[in-house]
């Protein structure tokens, strides 16, 4: 004689009906882990420009910063660091991000051994 249960649904599908829900769940899981690909706004484009030509400009980049975007030269930077992080801004101008990369990397590293007494 057959034990199956008489409500209509067997073990095994049940079975299957967890294991189909545990994938959903964990398709939902890599969905939300994924960064988000936008593409670059006028304002971004713009600071790619203004780090490319900056030396055309007359007088400190500070001063260039704050009288083209009308902000600080460290919130400058802060934008421009972000900036230089997204895929995006790598395909728009790779030279130019991979050099200020590689200037970021410099920079720490040289803080770094600084602090560990590595270098005066």
């Amino acid at each position: 004689m057959d034990t199956a249960p008489s409500n209509g649904d067997s073990a095994d599908q049940r079975a299957d009906q967890r294991a189909d829900q545990r994938a959903e769940d964990r398709a939902d899981q890599d969905d939300a882990q994924e960064p988000v690909h936008r593409p670059l706004t006028d304002r971004e484009l713009e600071l790619l420009a203004f780090e490319r030509h900056w030396w055309r400009y007359a007088g400190a980049k500070e001063q260039a910063v704050k009288e083209t975007f009308g902000f600080s030269a460290t919130r400058y930077y802060q934008l421009l660091g972000e900036l230089i992080d997204r895929p995006e801004a790598l395909a728009h101008d790779p030279m130019l991000v991979k050099r200020l990369r590689r200037l970021r990397a410099a920079r720490r590293r040289e803080r770094s051994a600084r602090r560990l007494g590595m270098r005066p």
